[in-house]
């Protein structure tokens, strides 16, 4: 069996197949670097044997041949075996809003900055083809948010979000007055900028940013984080994930918000509305490849100083006596 090479590592090439196995191509077409790499993914996947599908308006920006094209994006991620998403976070999250309707994993490679939801970096595009053709990794289902924003005894809107949704005032010279309740019992009132409720798998994005405690994914969890709260006691929660968390906008002080899920689905929130968030039905799934613990991952996103300067320092005399070791 031929095998197609790059840069010295072979991709394994898959027989022929009267059903063929599908994988759904993600990318933010406005980038020079994510257009190139995702004209060698396509390379590299068709040369393996797999059929590469396409969003409409991605696949007329990135011209590529052969490919299936999706011109309906809700039905996009059907029939494909794996989602693969080359950007940051904002890329996958929108992966992730194709992918969870059908349950197909997805698979992030890195073009951003921090890239938490990245299971491989943009050198490493020919590993994550590999891993993808051989099937060989592993599915994280991450928990969800269901959101319902009610107003005059009615639902007027209905999201969802991976990350997190954030109530945020429309305005910036009027702060929100917010009443905050668990399990439908009144918890406190704030006057606040606005309040993040996020997943664990959140606690590292805009909750993190709030104050918010980081969150191991493996944890079942609900977070709420307050913004900027003008009170004695605003500090950020932590509930089971049976739990239901709401946000009332009080009418009397004619507050206008802003519902955001995941930064990308937006809904206007007007005084005396109340948006309920609770665990969602369905949850995302992650493609993982590498055994790496959600620890590790810590550390080389942020760059933590593990080793203190008592350790570097340890560390450099080491490297030195092994020098003058060295024949």
């Amino acid at each position: 069996m031929n095998q197609p090479v790059t840069d010295g590592k072979q991709v394994p090439v898959l027989e022929p197949a009267s059903d063929p196995r599908r994988v759904l191509l993600v990318t933010h077409t406005g980038r020079d670097l994510a257009v190139e790499v995702a004209r060698e993914a396509h390379r590299l996947l068709t040369a393996a044997g797999l059929v590469v599908g396409l969003v409409g308006d991605e696949a007329e920006a990135l011209e590529l041949d052969p490919v299936e094209i999706a011109y309906d994006a809700e039905k996009a991620a059907q029939d494909v075996e794996l989602i693969i998403v080359l950007g940051g976070d904002g890329s996958i999250l929108r992966g992730a809003e194709l992918a969870r309707p059908h349950g197909t994993p997805v698979l992030g490679v890195n073009l951003g900055h921090v890239g938490f939801l990245a299971e491989a970096e943009v050198g490493d595009l020919d590993v994550a083809v590999r891993l993808a053709v051989a099937q060989n990794y592993t599915v994280d289902e991450r928990l969800t948010l269901d959101v319902t924003v009610e107003h005059q005894g009615r639902v007027v809107a209905e999201s969802w979000a991976l990350n997190e949704a954030s109530v945020e005032k429309a305005a910036r010279e009027k702060m929100l007055e917010v009443l905050v309740a668990v399990d439908g019992r009144p918890l406190s009132r704030w006057g606040c900028d606005g309040v993040v409720v996020a997943t664990p798998t959140g606690s590292t994005a805009y909750a993190f940013s709030a104050g918010g405690p980081i969150v191991w994914p493996e944890v079942e969890a609900i977070l709420m984080v307050p913004l900027s709260a003008h009170a004695l006691f605003s500090r950020p929660i932590v509930v089971a994930p049976t739990s239901r968390l709401s946000v009332e906008l009080v009418a009397a002080w004619h507050g206008r918000g802003v519902l955001w899920c995941d930064g990308r689905r937006m809904v206007e929130v007007p005084p005396g509305a109340r948006i309920e968030v609770r665990r969602g039905k369905m949850p995302v799934r992650l493609a993982r490849a590498h055994a790496a613990s959600f620890t590790d991952r810590l550390v080389a996103k942020f760059d933590l100083p593990v080793l203190g300067w008592r350790g570097a320092a340890e560390l450099n005399r080491r490297k030195q006596s092994a020098q003058e070791e060295t024949p």
